[in-house]
């Protein structure tokens, strides 16, 4: 069998190496920056070197994907520095090229990595399933981005119905490999690492936060079943509990300082813009309006069940930001921003840009 991942140096990518390590399979990992191919996570991989949205990269996906059995297409721009290419470039340019190439090459199945964030907000408390309508957030580019990417896969659908196509809707998706990454994301590059998860560090959250999560492995072996059974459709995961806002202050930092979301807004717009850290306000709209959902449909027709809880994820993570701890890829290690202070370290998250 022949597997052909985009995205395999990154968060799932890299789980989904560990996952389907030791079968016989061929695989071929395309990455923009592939990794070093003998570190013990990416051994026995053919790397090819592809910036998926980059117009020369359709003859290079074509032949990647001749002969395969399966695609899985994880390349996604979620937060990139302000150098990196476009995001959309990326995401919808990139995911139509590894489309058009799976479609020319008659490959079985195709298995995406799309996400919650696609769906339309729901009330707070509500539990929503696959069928749930998937308008997105408006002020979130990563979720318009992934509407898009729905979008694109129900067409490619109805045009080429023969090919079983597979989407995972992951809620955020976590692992200490990642924690370099996320860190990148997320902390301001003045923040001293070893703060995280004091007892005496104030955590400044709303009320209302609440957040799921899940492990990259536990992510990693949904996609595995999709492959192994042909799944077709839409597949939501998470992992329990619900993480509370007093949850996630107590498991990140030591307590919560109770912060209105309208002054967090205005403190990241502020901060963001002139580089004091790379948390575009985009991804607080994202977190506040995400909607929660109970993976109940890849429980049944799957017979998957996450080996962690959300507490032992959000755990792990931290402990991860704390330790400086980073993967093995480009991805998974990047490098630390020196940018000049006074613009933004990362692209906008609005959701016309």
């Amino acid at each position: 069998m022949k597997v052909v991942i985009t995205g395999a140096s990154g968060n799932v990518g890299t789980a989904l190496l560990r996952t389907v390590r030791g079968r016989d399979w061929e695989v071929v990992g395309i990455a923009r920056r592939p990794p070093a191919a003998d570190r013990a996570s990416y051994t026995g991989v053919r790397w090819i070197g592809c910036d998926i949205g980059d117009p020369a990269a359709l003859p290079l996906l074509t032949r990647a994907c001749t002969g395969a059995d399966a695609v899985v297409h994880l390349a996604w721009a979620i937060h990139p520095h302000t150098g990196d290419p476009p995001m959309d470039r990326t995401n919808r340019v990139g995911t139509a090229n590894v489309l058009h190439a799976a479609a020319a090459c008659g490959v079985a199945h195709v298995t995406c990595a799309s996400s919650v964030a696609a769906y339309t907000p729901a009330a707070r408390w509500r539990r929503v399933d696959e069928q749930w309508a998937r308008s997105g957030i408006a002020t979130s580019a990563y979720s318009r981005g992934k509407v898009v990417l729905e979008q694109q896969l129900d067409a490619f659908a109805r045009a080429h119905p023969s090919i079983g196509i597979a989407r995972v809707r992951p809620c955020a998706v976590a692992q200490g490999a990642a924690a370099a990454e996320i860190a990148d994301w997320v902390l301001s590059r003045w923040l001293p690492r070893s703060v995280i998860g004091h007892r005496m560090l104030p955590v400044p959250v709303w009320r209302d936060l609440r957040l799921q999560l899940v492990h990259a492995e536990d992510v990693a072996a949904a996609i595995g079943l999709t492959m192994r059974d042909r799944a077709t459709g839409a597949f939501d995961l998470a992992a329990e509990p619900v993480l509370s806002a007093p949850m996630l202050a107590t498991i990140f930092g030591g307590f919560r300082v109770p912060a209105p979301r309208p002054l967090l807004t205005a403190a990241a717009w502020a901060s963001w813009r002139v580089g004091l850290q790379p948390l575009h306000p985009g991804w607080l709209d994202l977190a506040d309006q995400a909607c929660l959902i109970e993976a109940g449909r890849a429980r049944r027709e799957l017979g998957w069940s996450p080996k962690h809880d959300a507490i032992a994820v959000a755990t792990e993570l931290a402990t991860g930001l704390r330790t400086r701890r980073h993967g093995d890829s480009p991805v998974l290690a990047p490098p630390r921003l020196r940018g000049r202070f006074g613009s933004p370290t990362h692209q906008s998250q609005t959701a016309d840009k």
